[in-house]
């Protein structure tokens, strides 16, 4: 397999954190950052940025809020 170099790994990197790659693309990838410190490393940070905002967007709409939208959606 050739290496798809750090250029085309950061450019899919965040395509690749939100599992929107084709599998080809993912191996790519990850066998790119098991060789590269540095895109290994800023795999590594975001893959913890995207932990920290997906436990911090926890919370969920209230159910009267849930009514009044899909009631506008009607009406519209």
């Amino acid at each position: 397999m050739t290496d798809c170099g750090c250029d085309t790994a950061r450019a899919k990197l965040e395509d690749y954190l939100h599992g929107e790659l084709a599998t080809q693309d993912c191996c790519d990838i990850e066998d790119h950052v098991k060789s590269c410190s540095p895109c290994g490393e800023e795999l590594t940070i975001g893959q913890k940025l995207s932990d920290k905002v997906k436990s911090a967007c926890c919370e969920t709409a209230p159910e009267t809020l849930k009514v009044q939208i899909m009631q506008s959606l009607e009406q519209s």
